[in-house]
């Protein structure tokens, strides 16, 4: 009995890890997509990203809701952006996805911009299935 339990448990187990891996995946594959959308300087690939309900706290500790946030990315032009050390964590229906950021590029004004953040980006299973992110942070990097 002590054998099929374990039996039990173990792919019971294995199989919440294949789960689990396939969400981290997807994740982050919605976090290369944020990326492309900067790299590329299209706001619109970001749009589907974000949870009706998403609010940003920024480097500058500036809270903006999704039509903000959006608007702010149609306004700035990025020469280069990467990520770095990308890592999801889930835990059900949420996932934690953290990162690392360098971007170089101007905002609206012509403003030059100088990037170097650790950001955390929380992201739900959606009613219809989809993940979207509902809150995202950044923290500047001082070197």
């Amino acid at each position: 009995m002590v054998c099929n339990r374990f039996a039990f448990t173990g792919s019971v187990a294995w199989a919440q890890a294949q789960k689990t891996g396939g969400i981290e995946k997807a994740v982050a594959a919605q976090e290369e997509q944020w990326l492309q959308a900067m790299k590329t300087n299209n706001p619109d690939m970001l749009t589907p990203l974000l949870a009706d309900k998403f609010v940003n706290t920024g480097g500058d500790a500036k809270v903006t809701d999704k039509t903000e946030t959006l608007s702010q990315a149609k306004s700035m032009k990025w020469d280069s952006v990467e990520n770095t050390d990308v890592k999801v964590t889930v835990f059900g229906d949420t996932a934690i996805a953290t990162g690392g950021i360098k971007a170089k590029g101007t905002d609206a004004s012509g403003k030059a911009l100088d990037i170097n953040e650790r950001w955390t980006d929380t992201w739900v299973k959606m009613p219809n299935g989809h993940w979207q992110c509902v809150a995202s942070q950044g923290t500047p990097v001082k070197i």
